[in-house]
Order: structure tokens, then C-alpha cells, then sequence
């Protein structure tokens, strides 16, 4: 059994994994498992309001977590795959619990420009997926740093050479355009990307 068979056994037996993105190494649960993203929150130490992003390996598997008005699509066809996440309302059969507190209304969604990562949400699904660090300290841009930030906390954690991406823009499509965080996408490139 390969290091890819093995990560998705540990994905659906509930269990994080470290993977490579475009930006910095992350780690991740499939989030339909009870009790996986729990296990995140856990290793992280991560605050309990910040629900957990998800990626996937296309936009048609992302439109089964959320819905896409005309402007996330454009954005979508311009940005993915690439240092993008977008926050849209969530689709009503999407009933992962994301963590966070409150409602989850909406969820982050992005599809990673990385070989290694799309090969895994291709074959795994979407996973809910967030920076490979303990909360407060630097993401890991390599296994060696994730390894020694998780030690034995983490079962699997996959090679996909040094991560050293521009953190992802974060942008808002409910009312309008709002951007969250400032990252690799500017705010001029969102803009003419949007329909008129």
C-alpha cells in the first residue's frame, strides 16, 4: 500500500493528515467523519470561533459544498486553481459541522494549484483543510517543521517539497465583494475579474 492508499484509509478512519498546498503545508480530515474535525481543533489548539476551510480538486465537486452566484464563478474560472478562498452561503445537503461557533451559514472554499494535493481531494473528496501549525505559530513549510510541530499527533504526513506560497486571499461573495484577508490576489485583479 502506497502513502496515498494509506492517507485516505487515515482520513476515513477519522484521523488528520499533513498535505502540501500551493501555499503552505495543511492539515487535514475528511469532514464528513464525526468526531475528525474535533481532531483538528485538538492538535491545533485551534480558537473554537474560526471554522475550517475546504479544499477541492474541482469546481463542480466544490458546488455540492456551496452555491456559486455569477460572481464567485467568475472569480473561480480566473483565480482556481490557485491562492484564492472564497466564502459562499453553504448548500443545504452540505452537513459537515466546519467547527466554529454559531451557525455555519456559510463555508470557505478553494481549489490548491498543487500536483500532489489534487491527486489526494481527487481520489479522498474535499477535505476541510487549514494551515499545519499549532495556533499562533508559524505554518509549516516543509514535513520536517510539521513533523516537528505534531510529532506522533499526526499519522500520515505526505512529501510534497517546500511550501512556499503567498497565504491565500480570503474574499466574502454574500453582499458584494469583501475581502477578509489580503494575500496573493489583489484587490485591483478581483475586480476586473468580476462581471460587469
Amino acid at each position: 500500500m502506497n502513502q496515498m492508499d494509506i492517507a485516505i484509509e487515515t482520513l476515513r478512519a477519522g484521523r488528520p493528515i499533513v498535505v502540501p498546498t500551493d501555499t503552505v503545508y495543511g492539515i487535514g480530515v475528511l469532514p464528513a467523519v464525526p468526531g475528525s474535525i474535533d481532531e483538528i481543533y485538538r492538535i491545533k489548539g485551534r480558537p473554537a470561533h474560526k471554522p475550517i476551510p475546504v479544499l477541492g480538486p474541482s469546481r463542480s465537486t466544490l458546488e455540492e459544498v456551496v452555491v456559486f452566484s455569477d460572481a464567485a464563478s467568475a472569480l473561480a474560472d480566473r483565480f482556481w486553481p490557485g491562492p484564492l478562498t472564497i466564502v459562499l452561503p453553504r448548500q443545504f445537503t452540505f452537513a459537515a459541522d466546519l467547527g466554529g461557533t454559531g451557525k455555519q451559514e456559510d463555508v470557505a472554499v478553494r481549489i490548491p494549484e498543487h500536483d500532489v494535493c489534487l491527486e489526494l481531494l481527487r481520489r479522498a473528496g474535499p477535505l476541510a483543510v487549514t494551515s499545519a501549525n499549532p495556533s499562533g505559530r508559524e505554518p509549516a513549510r516543509s514535513v520536517d517543521e510539521a513533523r516537528s510541530y505534531f510529532g506522533d499527533a499526526v499519522d500520515v504526513f505526505i512529501e510534497g517539497g517546500r511550501c512556499d506560497g503567498a497565504p491565500s486571499t480570503v474574499v466574502r461573495l454574500v453582499d458584494g465583494l469583501e475581502i477578509l484577508r489580503e494575500g496573493a490576489v489583489t484587490r485591483a485583479a478581483l475586480e476586473r475579474a468580476l462581471p460587469g
